[in-house]
């Protein structure tokens, strides 16, 4: 098994307003010695911002806002902005997140030059009732029952005079474009999928998302298979890019009696065509463990959101108990290395 350092929480709620409910699931990108951390801020009552702190190297606080760096606006994300990830591709960054309005939690864009400045796209996933995505993705194969159980709302169609929709979330850029074009990730429970071959975001129009749902299985990525992400999987890091393929780090969901637990797990995918898996790791790359991971505002749950590489070491940054921030790291050629020894046949 592949050796993880726990280095602890990096960061905590403070009494600050904007964060004095917690601070979880950073997103994390690199600029020479530096990491810069965008993390879901939350205030009491569960409202979301995202705050922003600066590291020197992988661990040493340098920098912290005491305000919020991007807060609500619109109607689409009033209740909140939730779980950011970023990437930078060519001369901007995109900075994906969960909006939600109180009803629906749906996934969300804003792009900057200078991680300052972040200009809102809004949401980028079909904005379409569960009914709706049964029958476009449903056209030729039956669908994965577990769809039917996470996504249809206990049959409720609509609250507080808003239409519930189909949640999707956890929308993840590839850090380039692959053969010119657009590659980004996206969860609609129970299972990961791949959107590719997007030339503009413009083009994610509602003929586009209705063209896409309708060959749904074949934008499937991958699913649940060991038991410690047999419940559901969804999206983590963005991915890495290795000279062996797409290190996907994501997260995995089991029962168990104490409720759900989220580990952090990782996959490879071929270089060229994302969509190959080349390998999976069949046992968490790490799980809840210590206290300030098992007990907060949600138990059991480390949740991976953001990976930096310092001298051949990834430093893993993850919501722990959803309350706080946590760093965990190790070799990435080991890494590499351990999870080559589960090859898809």
């Amino acid at each position: 098994m592949i050796e993880v350092q726990k280095h602890g929480v990096i960061l905590q709620q403070t009494k600050l307003d904007f964060e004095n409910e917690g601070v979880l699931n950073p997103a994390a990108v690199r600029e020479g010695d530096f990491v810069h951390l965008f993390y879901r801020a939350v205030s009491r009552g569960n409202y979301s911002s995202i705050g922003y702190c600066r590291l020197i190297g992988p661990l040493e606080i340098e920098e912290r806002m005491k305000t919020p760096l991007i807060s609500p606006e619109f109607d689409y994300e009033r209740n909140g902005i939730e779980d950011p990830r970023i990437v930078k591709i060519e001369d901007l960054y995109y900075l994906t997140y969960t909006a939600y309005d109180g009803v629906n939690a749906l996934g969300a864009l804003a792009v900057s030059e200078d991680l300052i400045n972040f200009k809102k796209q809004g949401i980028i996933v079909p904005q379409i009732e569960y009914e709706e995505f049964d029958a476009l993705a449903d056209t030729n194969n039956e669908l994965d029952e577990k769809y039917y159980r996470y996504n249809q709302h206990n049959n409720i169609i609509e609250k507080e005079g808003i239409k519930i929709m189909l949640w999707d979330k956890d929308i993840i850029f590839f850090p380039r474009k692959i053969n010119g074009k657009f590659c980004f990730l996206h969860r609609i429970k129970p299972e990961i999928q791949l959107v590719s071959g997007v030339e503009s975001l413009e083009e994610l129009t509602e003929e586009f998302w209705n063209n896409y749902l309708s060959n749904f299985k074949d934008n499937i990525l991958f699913t649940p298979h060991y038991d410690h992400e047999i419940s559901y999987v969804g999206g983590g890091c963005p991915p890495i890019e290795t000279e062996l393929g797409w290190l996907i780090l994501y997260h995995g969901v089991q029962v168990s009696i104490n409720g759900y637990v989220y580990s952090a797990c990782v996959a490879l995918f071929d270089i060229e065509n994302p969509m190959k898996e080349i390998a999976r790791l069949p046992y968490p790359l790490f799980k809840p463990e210590e206290s300030w991971e098992l007990k907060g505002d949600v138990n059991n749950v480390c949740f991976p959101t953001g990976a930096v590489v310092f001298d051949d070491i990834l430093y893993v940054y993850y919501g722990a108990a959803d309350e706080r921030i946590g760093c965990a790291s190790m070799n990435l050629p080991l890494l590499l290395q351990e999870i080559l020894l589960y090859k898809n046949n």
